[in-house]
């Protein structure tokens, strides 16, 4: 089991859901995720959103690419987290839901479904995991300015819910989420 001492805030689930991801990735010859601070804030906040649905074959990974469930708050996330749309456009959002998040079944969900294409996919460099209830999130990172997670420095454009160009930006993390898992 990892033990995260940067952060040291990751649940049990999470941390076998690392373990696992890793071991995985390192099966295929390819570099282990580092725990990314805001990914994981990310993370947490997403899965918080989605603690209250069930689980069912049209949820997490076995949504349909384009179905998934869009969420009002994304903007006020960011800005929680630090973050803005230029340092998260690469990264990939990847939600999932196994009841009592059995580790053996949250692994399998996310290396033998569509998720595996993002997990494959050697510009992830980085991670951050969150859980609430049977939902999981994993947030993917890269290690350039566009899928960073790094720090925002200037967050003051999401805090106005009617500035048109956060719903531009929204809407294109959102559409280059979408293509990541086509």
């Amino acid at each position: 089991m990892i033990h995260n001492t940067a952060y040291g805030n990751l649940t049990d689930e999470e941390e076998s859901l690392l373990s696992g991801i890793n071991s995985y990735r390192t099966s295929l010859n390819l570099t282990t995720l580092t725990e990314n601070k805001q990914a994981k804030c990310l993370a947490d906040k997403l899965a918080d959103q989605f603690k209250n649905q069930p689980c069912t074959n049209t949820t997490g990974s076995n949504t349909v690419p384009g179905t998934e469930q869009n969420f009002s708050d994304f903007p006020n996330f960011l800005n929680e987290c630090h973050l803005n749309v230029t340092t998260t456009r690469d990264g990939a959002i990847l939600p999932t839901c196994v009841p009592n998040l059995d580790p053996t079944l949250v692994l399998s969900k996310y290396t033998r479904s569509q998720y595996s294409g993002s997990l494959n996919d050697t510009k992830f460099t980085g991670v951050g995991i969150g859980s609430e209830d049977n939902w999981i999130v994993v947030v993917l990172t890269t290690n350039t300015p566009e899928g960073g997670y790094s720090p925002g420095s200037n967050n003051v454009g999401f805090a106005h819910e009617n500035h048109p160009m956060c719903y531009s930006l929204l809407v294109l993390f959102v559409s280059v989420m979408l293509l990541l898992h086509a």
